[in-house]
């Protein structure tokens, strides 16, 4: 096991075959190594950790057949991140890949005003060689307050494949979602989503922004709320957030796209109370679909609601049944 701070050799030996001959340098070594993104493999080539005829050359040198090809390099820490003993709830873990479900209150990524006690700090506490990878191996993040299922590589391999999946749109994503207000049937929002015209804190649909596609579906109607499975076709920031809260249907307790806080018409006051101390956006991931990044095995996981959301509906179900 490789400690924090040390780093990792990686080496690979082949030759050039004869179907590669006349090919860029980096478009034939990614072939041999797919664990390897490009563009990895181009660093190594630029560095001369990745050498032709075990000289130093350009990632646009064209090859001949046999010719012999050397990777020697180091896998340093991506950056200075803090290994921290904190609390990791994992629904899967093998040689490859984790899938973590995620509690509230936890940031996933060290950013400026979180820099440390985050997802990534709990992960390279738990293994040593997640340091090595881009983001400790996080293909995709939720956010802050929301919860549920995020899958993690666990090797350069795992995590190239995985990141080609995301984009690829091959990995499936389910959340539940409570959204103020009666939904009619299910339907799809395709809205680019791009940064707020005013508030650089925030996302918006914008036309310049890029191509976003939210679907949902009816999962239970209440009298002023309406619990929905949504479906995620692509994975832009805030995505579900802002697309609900753009047709009219903002998250139960998001302080950021709900609007003026609501509270249910009514004397119900155990219902008011719950929606009052109620204090983050009402979303979960709760269902992960995917194809194993080295087995190609089917892969799926589902987290079932946390206590304070499946709280929050016990009330809600309580109070429709005593209308």
């Amino acid at each position: 096991m490789t400690e924090r701070g040390e780093t990792e050799t990686v080496q690979r030996l082949a030759t050039v075959p004869a179907d590669c001959a006349g090919k860029r340098l980096d478009q034939v070594v990614h072939g041999l190594w797919p664990e390897f993104s490009r563009g990895r493999l181009q660093k190594w080539i630029k560095s001369g950790d990745l050498t032709l005829d075990d000289v130093p050359a350009a990632p646009k040198a064209k090859v001949r057949v046999g010719q012999r090809l050397v990777l020697r390099a180091q896998l340093a820490p991506e950056q200075d991140w803090s290994a921290q003993a904190l609390p990791l709830d994992i629904c899967y873990e093998d040689d490859d890949i984790l899938v973590i479900n995620k509690p509230a209150g936890l940031v996933v990524h060290p950013a400026p005003g979180h820099t440390d006690h985050t997802l990534v700090n709990a992960l390279v506490h738990h293994s040593s060689r997640l340091s090595h990878l881009p983001r400790a191996g996080i293909v995709h993040r939720i956010d802050k307050d929301t919860t549920g299922l995020l899958v993690v590589a666990k090797t350069l391999q795992a995590h190239t494949q995985l990141v080609e999946a995301m984009q690829a749109r091959q990995i499936k994503r389910e959340y539940f979602a409570l959204v103020w207000g009666p939904v009619t049937g299910s339907a799809t929002v395709d809205k680019p989503i791009g940064r707020h015209p005013h508030h650089r804190t925030k996302m918006a649909v914008v036309g310049s922004g890029k191509k976003a596609v939210t679907h949902y579906q009816i999962e239970r109607r209440f009298a002023q709320q309406t619990l929905l499975r949504v479906q995620l076709e692509t994975g832009r920031t805030h995505q579900i957030r802002v697309h609900l809260a753009h047709v009219g249907l903002p998250i139960v307790g998001d302080p950021v796209y709900g609007g003026r806080q609501r509270i249910p018409s009514g004397d119900n006051a155990a219902l008011n109370a719950c929606f009052e101390t109620f204090a983050r956006q009402a979303l979960h991931a709760a269902k992960l679909e995917l194809a194993h990044p080295i087995t190609g095995q089917p892969l799926c996981f589902e987290a079932p609601l946390p206590e304070d959301f499946q709280m929050l509906l016990r009330v809600m179900s309580e109070h429709e049944s005593q209308r």
